[in-house]
């Protein structure tokens, strides 16, 4: 047996221009990671992502998030 899905409230002006702008956001992000567009780091880590494993690793150092 499925149960049936409860009736959601309609989303207020706000929360609809909020879901409105995140997804501009997302197109975004995405046309510039195609384009390759997106802007250098600066100044940041070298060598691999130091957050790749869930942890910050500097220095030998890791401590978790």
């Amino acid at each position: 047996m499925s149960d049936p899905v409860p009736e959601r409230k309609p989303l207020s002006p706000a929360a609809q221009r909020a879901l409105a702008e995140a997804e501009a956001r997302r197109q975004a992000a995405a046309a510039q990671a195609k384009d390759g567009t997106r802007a250098k780091e600066l100044q940041g880590p070298q060598g691999p992502e130091p957050t790749r494993y869930g942890d910050w690793e500097r220095k030998g150092i890791a401590s978790d998030f």
